[in-house]
């Protein structure tokens, strides 16, 4: 039992009587292959968020960014997600490999509402489709195939209440959370000061993003 919470819902009985059920139109918009409107979403999505879990359900959300276009829709029930150079934890790709369910959100710069896909994935080292996702001459070492189960568009509320697309509501730059300094901390080794730990990240980010 968590003892930091003490009045839990633990039935769904108990979230419907408070939340309610949802509308004919929320009930029957999930559709079970990429149409027209899911790919035009997509291939004007440069971003998008990508969750997975292990075999004992311990979750990961990573997000993942490139050129709108760069996630390939190979046909209405598959597309794959090139895997630029990232910190090499691999924990998205690690839990494939244990539990290939997994579920993606894609986001398009000003527009409120997004587009979740759900379905199963799978590690690619297809030749011919890496190729096609090439980006500043440089092929992708690997693919996430994602066979498509599920796709639907999700409401704006999240984008509406947060105003994250407003930039007057954004926080003065100078008031913004130091990366550097953050991660510095929380290695704790008196090798990995705020200034070391600052050179490298701008090093990755000048000479490894492809």
């Amino acid at each position: 039992m968590n003892k930091s919470f003490h009045d839990m819902l633990t039935s769904e009985n108990e979230l419907r009587e408070l939340l309610g059920y949802p509308s004919e139109v929320v009930k029957r918009k999930a559709i079970h292959q990429l149409d027209h409107h899911c790919r035009d979403y997509i291939a004007m999505s440069p971003l998008l968020f990508l969750s997975t879990a292990d075999e004992h359900g311990s979750c990961d959300v990573s997000p993942r960014g490139d050129a709108p276009g760069s996630v390939l829709v190979l046909d209405e029930g598959h597309l794959v997600i090139p895997e630029r150079p990232g910190n090499r934890r691999l924990d998205s790709l690690l839990n494939i490999l244990a539990n290939p369910h997994i579920g993606l959100i894609f986001v398009i710069p000003g527009l409120e509402e997004t587009l979740r896909v759900n379905g199963q994935a799978y590690i690619i080292k297809d030749e011919p489709i890496l190729d096609r996702m090439r980006a500043r001459g440089k092929r992708p070492a690997l693919g996430i195939g994602v066979k498509v189960e599920e796709c639907y568009m999700h409401c704006a509320k999240a984008f509406k209440r947060s105003q994250v697309w407003d930039p007057g509501t954004w926080p003065a730059e100078a008031t913004l959370p130091s990366a550097p300094a953050i991660i510095a901390a929380h290695v704790n080794a008196a090798e990995f000061t705020e200034e070391v730990v600052r050179r490298g990240i701008e090093e990755s980010y000048q000479k490894r993003l492809y």
